[in-house]
């Protein structure tokens, strides 16, 4: 063989080598601007607090209800209402938008500003709503009593709050539209309202200039830190030194923040819409562009990272099965154009190997305000009479306006049962459990319906017509759901 003919076929070799190390995530590049000084590992249970302090209630994004309902009649009904101000965005709330809700100590809540007549009320538990109108709300679960004045943001908040996981009266809030001036996050007391940290979303660090924050913070409560992904393709570490005194009713922190980029070849797309989900000292999220990676939290160095799909929104979810975690997560679509697959996985957390993949064609809406179809809610990760089920609903499935909800086995990806939807859902469903272990689905839609589901066969048991669109999340305390619509209200919902 001449040394040419060599020459040639070596560059088709190392050509092919390349590909393959590029398809599998080679040539990746990642940054801190100061590393974390202490490594961390999150706890087995994320809070001692009763209620749902992040989004989808932990730091596997694994439990969006807390407590459990008797429903008897199965029909969901409004136990109170609250009208919203307003924006050029609207009220009420938009995705993800769930609310915190929070049973809180009563030392902590003695601390507090609520209103007088909260402060001795057994079991007094506390609604907390950011909204599309720049604010946020206090509400009391079960009367939809206003228990303290609105925070004052001023930008519209998309994403979903998120309170100290040690019960500290000490709050997460991102800003998802700069209707007024440049958006962030913040985090503000709640002893007496006042902010105690903004950071700008603009950042000359980033790789990215839009700076939403719709992803939900996580805090640690064994080495008081906060972990939040930024559509500006940063995640930022803050190690909070937070000092609260419940005498004095006063808390106060001294931030240091760490920040962390990252490029991925094929992947133009770095910002993080969805909530980071942890694993002891692992760290996941998708992006924009439809990467999935992982981080370990004792290095602060990526595990792995996958290569990009289409925009994964929705945040993954964890469970570990022998000790090992394994994610399920989604796509949109979105890049790919009018119509295009949703690509529904479980992947091993450890290594990065997809375990199973299946695919769902859906629609979506270009444009300059593009309405996707695919996977924007987070899926559900059943337990008990479901614990072999992952649910997930999916957007512009069938026709434009069409969606299904598909419960698949874990362990295999098949489909144990398939509830085909007239309209489509941005809403994650919420799974919620009676006293005998028995599981239902609280599942809201884009023309304002809530349904109840029996989860072990996707049949329709109940419903409540809202009637204005719903892209927020429910959270579920006990038998009560709390839920905004896009049409400018806050909803108590009774499970009766």
């Amino acid at each position: 063989m001449s040394r040419g003919k060599k020459t040639y076929i070596l560059a088709l070799v190392l050509i092919c080598l390349y590909q393959n190390f590029v398809q599998a995530g080679g040539l990746f590049s990642y940054q801190w601007n100061a590393k974390p000084a202490q490594p961390q590992s999150f706890p087995d249970q994320y809070s001692l607090v009763e209620g749902i302090l992040t989004f989808r209630g932990n730091n596997e994004r694994s439990a969006p209800s807390f407590g459990t309902t008797d429903m008897e009649l199965v029909r969901p009904k409004i136990a109170w209402e609250k009208k919203t101000k307003s924006s050029s965005w609207g009220g009420g709330a938009g995705w993800t938008g769930q609310p915190a809700i929070v049973r809180w100590p009563t030392e902590v809540l003695r601390a507090m500003n609520v209103k007088a007549k909260f402060l001795s009320k057994p079991d007094f538990t506390e609604v907390i709503y950011g909204s599309l109108d720049g604010y946020v709300y206090f509400i009391e679960l079960e009367t939809g009593e206003e228990t303290r004045s609105p925070i004052k943001v001023g930008n519209p908040i998309k994403g979903s709050v998120s309170v100290d996981a040690r019960g500290y009266p000490l709050l997460y809030v991102g800003e998802g539209i700069p209707e007024n001036g440049t958006i962030g996050f913040n985090l503000y007391s709640l002893t007496d309202q006042k902010r105690l940290l903004r950071v700008n979303g603009k950042d000359k660090f980033a790789y990215r200039t839009w700076g939403a924050f719709d992803s939900s913070a996580m805090f640690n409560r064994l080495d008081d830190t906060l972990t939040v992904g930024g559509e500006n393709g940063l995640v930022y570490h803050l190690k909070l030194n937070t000092t609260f005194d419940p005498v004095r009713k006063s808390i106060k922190i001294n931030p240091v923040i760490s920040k962390y980029r990252y490029k991925i070849p094929g992947n133009n797309y770095q910002g993080i819409e969805n909530s980071l989900a942890i694993y002891g000292d692992l760290a996941y999220f998708g992006d924009n562009g439809g990467s999935v990676q992982a981080m370990n939290l004792k290095t602060y160095a990526p595990e792995w990272n996958l290569p990009p799909i289409d925009d994964t929104d929705a945040t993954i979810v964890i469970e570990a099965e022998g000790g090992v975690p394994y994610l399920y997560t989604g796509t949109e679509v979105d890049k790919q154009g009018r119509s295009g697959n949703s690509y529904i996985r479980k992947i091993n957390g450890i290594t990065g190997k997809v375990v199973w993949q299946n695919k769902y064609a859906s629609f979506s809406l270009t444009g300059t305000h593009p309405i996707n179809g695919g996977l924007l809610a987070t899926p559900v990760l059943g337990k008990k009479e479901i614990g072999n089920l992952v649910i997930f609903t999916i957007a512009r499935y069938g026709t434009f306006s069409g969606g299904l909800m598909v419960a698949l086995d874990k362990e295999t990806g098949k489909e144990a049962w398939r509830h085909t939807m007239k309209n489509y859902a941005w809403s994650s469903p919420v799974d919620v459990y009676d006293k005998s272990g028995k599981a239902y689905l609280i599942q809201a839609d884009s023309v304002g319906t809530v349904s109840v589901i029996s989860a072990n066969d996707g049949k329709v048991l109940g419903t409540l017509k809202i009637g204005t669109n719903i892209e927020s999340s429910p959270a579920i305390f006990n038998n009560y759901a709390v839920v905004a619509s896009r049409g400018g209200k806050i909803y108590g919902i009774k499970l009766e």
